[in-house]
């Protein structure tokens, strides 16, 4: 399995198909980089090189017990970024891997960048406060948080099902879908699960959001559970300069998973990539 070894000494696992231009897709959480196959394959099959990793504390990359924090997050993303020698490279990032990729942004700029796209992310702030009002209250985070620790194997079973949306009348998310996150959740250590709640919660990612200076296309259902569009991705899209917004109807945390909103985002990643 192929690895990079980052600045600090622990190793980050990585995927790499196809050849062309670089597109580089960054998990959400508890997810690692399997929850990209299908756009892996996508990319690859139509002219680009797709490569993907698993966060630290995440599926095949080490797994210390501190270093669960956004800087950190980001410089291990640089890390692989200089070993691949990335190039003209479009980033995509899902849920946390969208704030991976806003505080990259925010603190080694956009030199090796062409594109950036934010797939119901996290950025630019998700706790709910006086100038956040629209944001997900502490308590919702504080639970999150006794799940995985009291019990975590259910707790990804339950979490699962609002994740992509099984939950509402007419879904399309499949026992599959549940199934493939609760495997990838029960993937990532118990610390990373609980520090990273922690990182993404609080950080706020206004200023990171600023510096963008490359085409970014931001996409987000407006049925998501677990991110809710309101408090990222429409605002994300304002601050973030001339950045493009789609709002899929419907759509839940899960997107690039769920059949038909998967196909539809495809698309609009393929049309992206190639414009």
């Amino acid at each position: 399995m192929a690895h990079v070894r980052t600045r600090d000494g622990e190793e980050i696992f990585y995927k790499d198909w196809g050849s062309g231009p670089p597109v580089l897709f960054i998990h959400g959480w508890p997810l690692n980089a399997d929850a990209w196959d299908d756009q892996m394959k996508l990319v690859a099959d139509n002219g680009f090189r797709g490569i993907a990793h698993d966060r630290r504390g995440h599926g095949r990359s080490s797994q210390p017990f501190d270093g669960y924090d956004f800087d950190t997050f980001a410089d291990d993303l640089n890390d692989l970024v200089n070993a691949l020698d990335l190039r003209d490279v479009t980033l995509v990032g899902h849920s946390m891997g969208g704030g991976e990729l806003a505080r990259y942004v925010g603190r080694h700029g956009t030199g090796r960048v062409a594109r950036a796209v934010l797939l119901s992310a996290i950025p630019p702030l998700m706790i709910q406060g006086p100038d956040n009002p629209e944001g997900v209250p502490e308590q919702v985070f504080e639970d999150i948080k006794n799940g995985i620790l009291t019990e975590r194997s259910q707790f990804w079973r339950e979490t699962a099902e609002t994740f992509v949306g099984a939950n509402r009348p007419g879904t399309r998310a499949t026992q599959g879908n549940q199934d493939a996150f609760w495997f990838m959740a029960m993937h990532q250590n118990v610390q990373a699960g609980v520090k990273c709640v922690d990182a993404f919660a609080r950080t706020d990612f206004t200023e990171d959001l600023r510096k963008f200076d490359v085409p970014t296309l931001v996409v987000h259902g407006d049925d998501d559970q677990i991110v809710p569009v309101e408090a990222t991705g429409r605002k994300a899209a304002e601050i973030i300069p001339n950045a493009t917004l789609k709002v899929y109807e419907g759509g839940s945390h899960g997107i690039a998973l769920v059949p038909g909103d998967k196909e539809k985002f495809n698309q609009d990643l393929l049309a992206f990539l190639e414009g």
